[in-house]
Parts: structure tokens; C-alpha cells; sequence
């Protein structure tokens, strides 16, 4: 089997990272950066993200399991103590694939230019560059409302725990195909009116958001953060791909989601 391993590049991760890779080729594991077959990350689920978009280019071939260096993720949920465990997993059972739904995100020009598309894990947010974003929302090809406020994130259930669970959008199982709509500080009174509550949309209905005004807008798609001008309408809907997790245990959801906001 081929793998790779992707570090935080703190001290702790780096000394783990070297520690896996020398367990796994004592096992006659091959070391492979280009074309891994698993992706052992060493840090937290920030680590996780960055690798997933480094190779992006490969999902449907590679699958990702995360160390844990610093808080419990919910992607990164192995311990440093328990790597020796994890490596003989890796090295000698077959693992099980599980498959979490990605959001993409299509971002069309006013000029002509050719469109971008992007994959995220968490979700994708907009904010005007200067002063209130203003929005015409669409859902399955019809007007919905005019948004007036800070700006949207829409979230997949696996970043529902993230920004979006912080803007008091709902918690989402994985399992379900699925993106949410969520708002930043909406603007609401006798003259502008937003639903004022999160949105919860299948996976066969598309979310366009077209912007009201010529202005330049502020979008993250994950931890990327990119400046987009000239924008024509950005679409959400749940991709076709999927991001892959190598499973060696179970993974209690809701229990993750007890241990980090509630406690014991």
C-alpha cells in the first residue's frame, strides 16, 4: 500500500509524523507523496483540510485518517498514544471506506471569463469587501429573498459543527447529502426581510446566490480565502464526490459532538 503523511509542522507533529512513517515501512509500506492511497494527518482537523485540498485532484482514490496532536477533531480522532495501534491497523487490516458529502461551489463571471469550481469539506462563506452583502437567493431556480446583512456560510454536515454551529445554524449528521444556509448578522425591518433561520436543502436542490450590486466579495472555501470580482452568481449543491475516510473503528457522532460542546 501506498501512503503519505501530512504534518502541522509544529515539533510534536513532526516527530509523530516521522515516527508513523518508519513504523509503516518496517511493514513494507511504500512512502508515496504523488499518488497515496492513505493519508495519515498529524495535527487537527485544520491539517486535515489542508491535505484533503492538496490532494483534490485524487479523492475518489484516496482516503484520509487523522492524528490528533492538540484539541480532539472530529476528523483528526486518533491519539498520539495510539499510533502503534493505528499502524498495525493500517498495515494489516482492511479497512472500511466511509463516505462524507462535499459542497461545491460554482462561481460564474459577469465577464465572460470561464467559471471556477471548488470542493469544500466545512463550507464556503461570502462577505462583501466593503459595506453590507447584498444578495438575491435562489432556490431551485427561484427567487427566495433579497439577503442584506454580513454575509452566508453554507456548510456541509461535516462543517455543520464548525462556523456554521457558531452562527446557531443546526448540527447534521454526515450521513445525510446535504448543505445548509446559514446567515451572518441579517438586516431586518419594515423595509428588508430575510427568513432569519438557517436552511436545510436536499441534494437535489441547487442554491445560486446573484449579487445585487457591481461590488467585489470576500469568499473562503475552507480555510482558502479568495477575493472574487466581476461575480455573475455563485451555485451550491451537494457534489457528486465525496471525501473518503479510512474507518479502523467506529465513530460515535453524536458522541464527538457530546465530548466537545457539552462534556461529560
Amino acid at each position: 500500500m501506498k501512503f503519505a503523511i501530512v504534518s502541522k509542522g509544529d515539533n510534536k507533529s513532526n516527530i509523530l509524523t516521522e515516527k508513523i512513517r518508519a513504523y509503516l515501512e518496517e511493514f513494507e509500506l511504500v512512502y508515496e507523496e504523488n499518488e497515496p492511497e492513505i493519508v495519515i494527518t498529524v495535527g487537527g482537523d485544520g491539517t486535515l483540510l489542508h491535505a484533503f485540498h492538496h490532494y483534490v485532484h485524487r479523492i475518489d482514490k484516496t482516503a484520509f485518517v487523522g492524528v490528533h496532536t492538540g484539541h480532539l477533531g472530529f476528523f483528526a480522532d486518533w491519539l498520539p498514544e495510539e499510533v502503534e495501534k493505528l499502524v498495525i491497523h493500517i498495515a494489516k487490516t482492511p479497512f472500511q471506506i466511509v463516505e462524507y458529502p462535499l459542497l461545491e461551489v460554482t462561481v460564474r463571471y459577469i465577464d465572460g471569463l470561464d467559471e471556477k469550481r471548488y470542493l469544500a469539506v466545512n463550507e464556503c462563506t461570502v462577505k462583501s469587501v466593503e459595506g453590507s452583502l447584498v444578495m438575491d437567493v435562489e432556490i431551485k431556480g427561484e427567487k427566495f429573498e433579497t439577503f442584506r446583512g454580513d454575509g452566508l456560510c453554507i456548510s456541509t454536515p461535516s462543517g455543520s459543527t464548525a462556523y456554521n454551529k457558531a452562527l446557531g445554524g443546526a448540527i447534521i449528521h454526515p450521513s445525510l447529502a446535504s448543505i445548509q444556509l446559514s446567515e451572518m448578522a441579517s438586516i431586518n425591518n419594515r423595509v428588508f426581510r430575510t427568513i432569519g433561520s438557517p436552511l436545510v436543502l436536499p441534494q437535489h436542490h441547487t442554491c445560486i446566490l446573484k449579487p445585487v450590486n457591481d461590488v467585489d466579495f470576500h469568499i473562503t472555501i475552507d480555510h482558502r480565502f479568495l477575493v472574487q470580482k466581476k461575480v455573475k452568481s455563485i451555485q451550491y449543491r451537494v457534489a457528486e464526490e465525496k471525501i473518503r475516510f479510512a474507518r479502523f473503528r467506529p465513530f460515535p457522532f453524536w458522541k464527538r459532538v457530546k465530548e466537545s460542546f457539552v462534556g461529560e
